[in-house]
C-alpha cells in the first residue's frame, strides 16, 4: 500500500493531536517495513518525522487549519498515487479527478459540538467542518468508545464506519524515585512546593479548573492542609482570565503555582513528585494526562464522564464534575491514606500497561488495509 499521513500540524502545535501523530508514525515505522508511507509535513519543517527506508517526507505548502486547505491539500497530494490518506486532524482533503485514495480520519473528541461556548470564533469555523468530514471519510478512527458513541449520537455516523483505537502514553512516562523526581523538577521550577496536587492540561473551560480551585480551597478550610499546594501545568487557553480572578477571590495566590506549558521530560518529574493528578474535566475524548500519571504510578482523581472511566477503569477515584465537596474529600483521602495511595499506584501501573503505541499502530494499520479494499 501507498499510505499518506497528514503530519502538517506538527510544525504549528505540540498539543494532543501532534503527539498522537508523532507516536503513531514512530510506532508504524517499528512494525511495518513493507508498505510505503508518505509523511505530509509542512515545507517549513525540513527534517523528516522518522528516518526509515519505507517512509518518505513530502513537504507541502498548505498550512494547517487554512480556510482553503480542503481544496489545496487535495491538489498537492494528486501525484502521490496514494491508496489511503490518514488525516489525524480529522479534515480530509478533496479528492480531485485522478485521485482515488481512500480517506481515513481520526476524531479525538466532539467537545466543540457539546460545548460550543468554549470555542474561539476561529476554532468554531474550523471544527464546523465536522459534518462534511465524517461524510467524506471512508472510515473513522475514534480514540475511545465514548467518542464513537458521540459520533453516532450527534452526527448520525453508522456504527460500521467507526473503529475504536485507543491512544497510549508516551513511553517516557514511568515510575522513578519521588525524591529524585522532585529535585529534578525543582531545578526547572525553583519555587515548586514539596507537597502538591497536580493538574495537567490547557487552561480552558472544559477542563473545569474553577471547580478544582474551589475544591482545593474547601480541602484547606476543612482539613487544615496549608502545607499542600496546587500546581497547574499547561498553557492558557480560551477564557482563562476567570481562573486567575478566582484564585484571587479565594485568596489562593500563595498556594497555587501556574507553570505554563511544561516540556515532556520535565512533566515526567512532576507526575512522579505529585501526591496525585487531579483531572476534573467536564469532557475528554480520551484523557491522556490520566493515563500518563498512571504510567508513572501516580494516583489519579478524575470525573465519571465521557471517556475518562473507560481510560482509568477501576484504577482511579471518580467524582462528579459538579460536586466540589466530593472532590475535596477525595483529595483529602489521597493525602491522608497511605494504603489507598499504594493501591491506586499498583492499579494505575497495571492499567497503563494495557495501552501501547505498538498496539495502536497495529490496529491502525488494519484499518488502512480494510479501507483500501472498500
Amino acid at each position: 500500500m501507498r499510505i499518506g499521513i497528514d503530519a502538517r500540524l506538527i510544525h504549528y502545535s505540540q498539543a494532543g493531536i501532534t503527539q498522537y501523530t508523532t507516536h503513531l508514525v514512530k510506532a508504524l515505522a517499528r512494525i511495518d517495513s513493507e508498505d510505503q508511507f508518505f509523511l505530509l509535513q509542512s515545507r517549513k519543517e525540513p527534517e523528516p518525522l522518522v528516518n526509515h527506508p519505507n517512509f518518505r517526507r513530502k513537504g507541502l505548502w498548505t498550512p494547517s487549519h487554512h480556510r482553503l486547505e480542503h481544496y489545496i491539500l487535495g491538489l498537492e497530494v494528486l501525484g502521490l498515487q496514494l491508496d489511503v490518506l490518514h488525516s489525524p486532524d480529522f479534515i480530509p482533503p478533496k479528492r480531485w479527478f485522478g485521485s482515488d485514495f481512500r480517506s481515513v480520519i481520526t476524531v479525538h473528541d466532539l467537545a466543540f459540538l457539546l460545548y460550543p461556548n468554549f470555542l474561539t470564533p476561529k476554532a468554531a469555523r474550523y471544527y464546523g467542518q465536522i459534518d462534511h468530514a465524517v461524510r467524506r471519510a471512508d472510515h473513522i478512527i475514534a480514540v475511545s468508545q465514548s467518542t464513537k458513541e458521540d459520533l453516532i449520537r450527534l452526527l448520525g455516523v453508522p456504527d460500521r464506519k467507526i473503529t475504536v483505537i485507543h491512544e497510549a502514553a508516551n513511553p517516557i512516562y514511568r515510575p522513578i524515585n519521588r525524591d529524585e523526581a522532585w529535585k529534578k523538577a525543582k531545578e526547572q521550577y525553583p519555587n515548586l512546593p514539596e507537597q502538591f496536587f497536580l493538574f495537567v492540561g490547557t487552561l480552558e473551560p472544559r477542563k473545569n479548573i474553577p471547580a478544582l480551585l474551589r475544591a482545593y480551597s474547601l480541602m484547606r478550610q476543612n482539613y487544615k492542609t496549608d502545607h499542600v499546594k496546587l500546581v497547574l501545568a499547561g498553557r492558557p487557553g480560551w477564557l482563562f482570565d476567570e481562573i486567575f480572578q478566582l484564585v484571587q477571590s479565594l485568596d489562593l495566590e500563595s498556594h497555587t503555582f501556574f507553570l505554563g506549558r511544561v516540556p515532556t521530560e520535565v512533566l515526567l518529574y512532576l507526575y512522579n513528585s505529585a501526591l496525585a493528578l487531579v483531572h476534573p474535566a467536564h469532557y475528554e475524548g480520551f484523557g491522556l494526562p490520566a493515563l500518563e500519571a498512571m504510567a508513572c504510578g501516580t494516583p489519579v482523581i478524575t470525573t465519571r464522564v465521557s471517556s475518562l472511566p473507560e481510560v482509568v477503569g477501576d484504577a482511579a477515584l471518580l467524582v462528579s464534575p459538579e460536586d466540589e465537596e466530593e472532590l475535596a474529600v477525595q483529595m483529602w483521602r489521597i493525602l491522608s491514606d497511605d494504603d489507598l495511595r499504594g493501591k491506586l499506584r499498583a492499579k494505575g501501573l497495571n492499567r497503563a500497561a494495557s495501552f501501547s503505541w505498538e498496539k495502536t499502530a497495529r490496529e491502525t494499520l488494519e484499518v488502512y488495509r480494510r479501507a483500501a479494499k472498500v
